[in-house]
């Protein structure tokens, strides 16, 4: 796949042209003339010094925050203000505290390097690293320093004088080559990937190691693959920045409309009242007109109201704590729980269309286990065993097999041969901390499994020198002499030993692929392969990963011939490998088939189950991995992402681009690119294997760049830091593969099978949320700025405003900020149960269906028609209107209250009838705030305010006089009437006639009483395949060369880690939830 994408177009970063590093060791000075990169990477955009000033910069390149700074200007002239200075500083204020408090977070300088090993302190230079952190493998790996360099020992002294030189590779991001030589002495040795230490690999066992810096901070390996950290933003974001354009259109245009009445009416109008009004020098209608077209920019400002985005803070920082707070996506048994590292996208998680997932550690659990084998044409592998017979067995294998337990115990030849194969015929490594208490180091973890089995029954893999391989036979010493090993790579798919028995019985013990094995299997055997097949197709049938096994007897003189070719082509200069291959070939045929195994590498719990959830939600899932192919379709077949219903799958794999052209069988254009994503998206799964970590970010980017679809990136590992920088949430799993992931994600958490709950329902409600918020926030903001604008035609286009200036301070701040909080908060449609049994109602954020430019359209017009009922019926029923006892009440006053109140009255009940959900906050925040305005209206209004600050409260008795008398109170209940009826009446119509899948749901809900019966309970199918699984080794290259190379020794006991842990896996109590269509419920009630 790799080179799949290389041919598409998708192969790293643009080549520039190469230059040679030149390093000196212990040579500052030398080093310093190149200006290297040096280890430190900072990713703080501030300092303690430029923080606050950078930050107000960055702040006021918002256009509304700019906004609101012009406005606080203009109402600092006295000839255009007509509203206090206070009514914009304080929530401009608090905007910009806030998010100084929240930038202010991000300040880390980490150090990284890449060095070339000089001495180690195990014996003969060997060193043991982790590479999870570049290619997502657990298991250890083994490398050696060079010989040369190993006798400088720990002797600093001794260090301090070498004065090796260094001639490599420019900075590059092959995280699997490098090229370079180091010349000690006049004398020159090469440098490759084996022994340099890369950023990313972590010492095991170890003690200590000292090596030469050759790459450091930006130039390393792994940061030449990690993506550049941009910032993220979501689509509702990106609408809001066009609606603001609008909405500041529609300002001007509602400000120029009232300034040409305002010239009209002075020039008509303006001299009957100059008696009392003199007009200033020089002043005139067109000057008029123009001071009132800034007097309504003031006036009419909160048409973009400033609080709107502290309230989408405050929203966001909220749905955060309940994705940290849910004990549903909590794992026990690591103790950790999921986090929300970002509070600016979670809307976003409600909106995904295409999935990017790794696969090793992310699907599964990276741990190998032993399950099934077929010997001599018999399967075993179906009841739990015993091992307690074996004192030297794994406690932690498990096996389900009598009948094999008791064919070991009688001696069968057969069942000896197969698990003296596993003990003989591998690269592991012993390590044995107390007597019995053994310890296998890996090249692979399907090695490791399949040596552990042998382990268990009876055939234990105890040391090994250069020449030799002590295994227990059934309680009994017995060395076998190494003769020599055939080592496993991509090309060969298998590997094999010949060693030499006590007897003298000279034996090629072979283990590969099963379609490698049978090419080179004796005619003899035709009848044992074909039960064999049989077995091999039912456990590719359970999404096992499969070997096959087979031995041949050599003769004496016939391998001393054989010895001296391969000894021959193994020291050849010029072609090693490719001779060595057709030396290989010489002797592996003839063989005699044994059997097979069976290795299952285990999904996370729930993962089958999650993917088919998402991809009801209409999610597509794609799978990026560095594994080789085989691997990657195993595991697509295991998870179910493939099926055998699945009658078209193909499978890309050329290396150039006539051949990905071929292979396409489209039409293709110029754009490779463009084909592999159209050809992709046909695709209802899609595997890319052996895909790099920055090609892992470019596909990601394919796709948002032409599908304009969002996407969700997750993975464990450093190697998928850039993939999820790449998407537009990063979601990384807490696993066995560090915590590069996690740093660089915006959520995180520790089960792959928690990402159904963060979408269908933390995702699910929390757009839900952000668009109730916004249209409500915008139909509240509307409707009150619309009034203005109707009253400019009755006051004489004079910018007076028809509410106190209290009023207009504290409506989006005191008295409608609560309630929207608190249904931006606690608002749903349905629980969780309920929204994990049916992910359709997903849908409608993929397709934005809840706010998009017609939702805006429909606010709008929404508000502009509450406006109307707002002012029209409040200044009809004040006009000439008198008071019970017959005294006036039609003063401004009077109708200044009375609109603020019919309202503040209309928004909170157009609020309730969009709460789904009601909770005691709901109640408590909705009736607090209508208390709290009539408390602070009733103070405000008072004598005594007014003869404390008589100038800023002149609404002296204006409550008291109005809000006693029945026909004010009627007309607040007229007008709330008149403004929610067509509302009712139109849901209520649409519910009817065209009901969305939320109405059908939440009526199903309504229909069971919301109590959600239990779903039924599946058991996985077992899925029969005709398709064989693959060779189940690592793609990297065995230890052979090391194990026969003389140079390794059996090193002293000492600790070590375990390589295979003990990995419980019971189901989780909150398993997945089934899927269950509509329909089928229907039917069921």
């Amino acid at each position: 796949m790799d080179s799949v994408l290389s041919a598409c177009g998708l192969n790293g970063k643009k080549e520039k042209v190469q230059e040679e590093r030149h390093l000196r060791a212990n040579d500052r000075e030398f080093n310093l003339s190149f200006k290297y990169a040096n280890n430190a990477i900072k990713t703080s955009k501030y300092n303690i010094f430029t923080f606050l000033p950078l930050n107000l910069f960055e702040q006021f390149q918002r256009l509304a925050n700019a906004y609101f700074v012009f406005l606080l200007i203009l109402q600092l002239i006295p000839a255009i203000s007509s509203l206090s200075w206070f009514t914009t500083v304080v929530p401009l204020l608090l905007v910009l505290c806030i998010t100084l408090a929240k930038d202010g977070t991000d300040d880390i300088v980490s150090a990284v390097t890449h060095i070339s090993y000089l001495s180690i302190s195990e014996p003969l230079n060997l060193v043991y690293i982790e590479t999870a952190e570049l290619d997502g493998e657990t298991n250890l790996k083994v490398k050696q320093a060079l010989t040369v360099t190993g006798d400088l020992g720990d002797n600093i002294d001794t260090l301090a004088a070498f004065d090796g030189e260094v001639h490599c590779e420019a900075p590059n991001n092959r995280l699997d080559k490098f090229t370079g030589t180091l010349t000690v002495q006049g004398e020159t040795y090469a440098l490759d990937n084996e022994r340099i230490l890369l950023r990313g690999c972590t010492l095991r066992n170890t003690e200590w190691c000292f090596g030469l810096v050759l790459f450091g901070g930006p130039d390393t390996k792994l940061m030449q693959n990690s993506g550049k950290s941009v910032f993220k933003r979501t689509s509702i974001d990106h609408l809001m920045n066009v609606l603001v354009l609008f909405i500041f259109g529609l300002l001007a245009c509602m400000c120029t409309t009232l300034a040409i009445g305002n010239g009209i009416w002075e020039h008509q109008q303006g001299t009957s009242f100059t008696a009392f009004l003199p007009r200033q020098d020089g002043a005139n209608a067109a000057f008029s007109g123009f001071l009132s077209f800034w007097s309504y920019v003031i006036i009419l400002n909160t048409v973009v109201p400033i609080s709107l985005y502290v309230s989408v803070e405050i929203l966001r920082l909220g749905n955060s704590y309940f994705i940290d707070w849910d004990r549903k996506m909590y794992h026990t048994k690591t103790d950790t729980p999921a986090q929300a590292r970002t509070t600016t996208l979670n809307e976003e998680l409600g909106q995904i269309k295409y999935i990017f997932s790794d696969k090793t550690g992310t699907l599964t659990q990276n741990i190998m286990t032993f399950n099934r084998c077929s010997i001599n044409g018999k399967s075993y592998g179906e009841e739990k065993v015993d091992f307690s017979w074996n004192s030297l067995a794994d406690t932690k294998f498990c096996f389900h097999d009598h009948a094999l337990v008791e064919a070991v115990k009688q001696g069968s030849s057969e069942v000896h041969a197969f698990f003296r194969l596993l003990a003989l015929c591998h690269t592991v490594m012993p390590e044995e901390k107390t007597e019995g208490q053994l310890f296998y180091q890996a090249q692979s973890p399907d090695e490791g499994a399949l040596v552990t089995a042998a382990r268990n029954f009876g055939f234990v893999f105890r040391t090994r020198t250069p020449e030799t391989i002590s295994v227990v036979e059934m309680g009994i010493n017995i060395t076998y002499e190494l003769l020599a090993v055939l080592d496993f790579n991509n090309v060969r798919k298998r590997m094999s030993v010949i060693v030499r028995s006590p007897d003298g019985r000279l034996t090629l013990y072979c283990k590969g692929a099963d379609t490698i094995i049978y090419e080179r299997l004796h005619p003899s055997c035709s009848k044992v392969m074909e039960v064999t097949t049989e077995h091999l197709n039912e456990y590719a049938g359970e999404g096992l990963r499969t070997l096959a096994l087979a031995y041949k007897d050599l003769d004496e003189a016939e391998f001393e011939q054989w010895r001296e070719r391969h000894h021959e082509a193994s020291t050849a200069l010029e072609d090693r490998e490719e001779k060595l291959d057709a030396i290989y070939e010489e002797i592996e045929k003839d063989l005699m088939l044994i059997g097979a195994t069976a290795v299952e590498d285990k999904l996370q719990d729930g993962v089958p189950q999650t993917i088919e959830q998402l991809a009801q939600a209409d999610i597509k899932i794609w799978v990026l991995t560095g594994d080789k192919q085989e691997t990657a379709e195993n595991i697509g077949y295991s998870c179910n992402m493939l099926r055998e219903e699945m009658t078209e799958v193909f499978i890309i794999a050329a290396d150039t681009a006539e051949g990905v052209k071929e292979e396409l069988a489209y039409g293709l254009q110029k754009d490779f690119q463009l084909e592999l994503l159209r050809t992709a998206c046909m695709c209802q799964t899609v595997i890319c294997c052996r895909v790099t970590p920055l090609q892992k970010a470019q596909v990601v980017e394919l796709v948002k760049k032409y599908k304009k679809a969002v996407t969700l990136a997750i993975g464990d590992g450093a190697n998928d830091v850039s993939m999820i920088k790449a998407a537009h949430i990063g979601v990384g799993i807490s696993g066995q593969e560090g915590m590069q992931a996690v740093l660089s994600s915006d959520f995180s958490f520790a089960q792959f099978r928690y990402l159904q709950r963060l979408l269908l329902v933390h995702g699910h409600w929390s757009y839900l949320r952000m668009c109730k918020f916004l249209c409500y926030f915008f139909y509240k903001n509307f409707s009150f700025t619309f009034v203005h604008f109707w009253y400019g035609f009755f006051c004489g286009f004079s910018a007076q405003t028809v509410y106190d200036e209290w009023f207009i301070t504290m409506y989006n701040l005191v008295y409608t900020a609560l309630p929207i909080i608190g249904l931006s908060l606690f608002d749903q449609d349905v629980n969780d149960r309920w929204s994990m049994q049916y992910p359709q109602l997903y849908a409608p954020g993929q397709k934005n269906q809840y706010f998009n430019k017609m939702t805006f359209v429909k606010i709008l017009l929404h508000s502009c028609y509450s406006s109307l009922i707002l002012f029209f019926i409040p200044y009809a029923a004040m006009q000439d209107t008198v008071r019970d006892d017959g005294k006036d009440i039609a003063d401004y006053q009077s109708f200044a209250l009375l609109a603020q109140t019919c309202l503040l009255v209309v928004v909170n009940v157009q609020l309730g009838l969009d709460t789904y959900y009601w909770t005691a906050v709901n109640h408590f925040f909705l009736w607090g705030s209508l208390s709290v305005f009539f408390a602070i209206t009733f103070t405000m209004y008072s004598n005594g305010m007014y003869l404390i600050f008589t100038s800023s409260f002149p609404f002296i008795g204006t409550a008291r006089n109005s809000l006693n008398q029945p026909n004010v109170w009627l007309t607040i209940f007229l007008t709330t009437l008149l403004c929610v009826l067509p509302v009712v009446a139109l849901r209520f119509l649409l519910i009817q006639l065209r009901p969305t899948i939320n109405d059908k749901v939440r009526y199903k809900v309504r229909q069971a009483k919301a109590v959600l019966p239990p779903p039924p309970r599946r058991f996985p199918r077992r899925r029969i395949s005709t398709r064989r699984s693959g060779y189940a080794f690592s793609h990297a290259r065995g230890y052979g060369d090391l194990v026969t190379s003389g140079r390794f020794l059996r090193r002293p006991v000492k600790t070590r880690l375990t390589l295979f842990p003990l990995v419980e896996s019971p189901l989780a109590e909150n398993s997945p939830q089934t899927y269950r269509s509509i329909g089928e419920g229907a039917q069921r009630s």
